[in-house]
């Protein structure tokens, strides 16, 4: 097991101009559900920081967890600030992690799923740490790479040896 950390502990509040969308989420939230954002920020406050990584090259925080928060704050209530906390991890450990806090609370896109499971895919990651690492069942893994229609989101899957044995006492090579 890793060791517990708590980056909810190092909030700081960062301009918002420093503080940029990832490219990756799946999560989309419907209109109601961004007005009860909205009303609940204007009533309880800001409960919850941002979770951000540092990009020291861009010298920007990208948003991990908490895009619709971001956004409300940002486009609704024009803040000059974001609460963030920062978690340092590597793109594949953040879309994990991304996935995983989304997972948590709702729902996601199918499309942005696949894609994002074909990404982990090409980037090495196994069946089984998916599944680990995003809180998800086997099929479901399979599910979504078969939506992309990518043949090389198999690449590494091992198959039954079912399939051999319903080739060879089916499809027998003709002489």
């Amino acid at each position: 097991m890793n060791k517990l950390t708590f980056p909810c502990l190092d909030v700081k509040l960062v301009p918002t101009e420093k503080v940029v969308a990832n490219d990756y989420n799946p999560n989309k939230v419907a209109t109601p559900e961004m007005k009860l954002l909205k009303l609940s920020i204007e009533l309880d406050g800001v409960t919850m920081p941002v979770v951000t990584y540092y990009d020291k090259d861009r010298d920007l925080y990208e948003v991990v967890d908490g895009f619709h928060r971001y956004t409300v704050l940002k486009d609704y209530f024009k803040s000059d600030v974001i609460p963030v906390s920062v978690i340092d991890k590597p793109l594949d450990e953040r879309m994990g992690s991304t996935i995983r806090h989304n997972r948590a609370r709702g729902t996601h896109q199918i499309r942005s799923m696949s894609d994002i499971v074909i990404d982990l895919s090409k980037d090495g990651w196994s069946d089984e740490e998916i599944c680990k690492k995003l809180g998800m069942e086997l099929d479901e893994v399979i599910r979504l790479k078969q939506i992309s229609g990518l043949k090389e989101a198999f690449a590494n899957h091992e198959f039954s040896k079912s399939w051999e044995e319903f080739e060879s006492k089916y499809y027998k090579e003709e002489k």
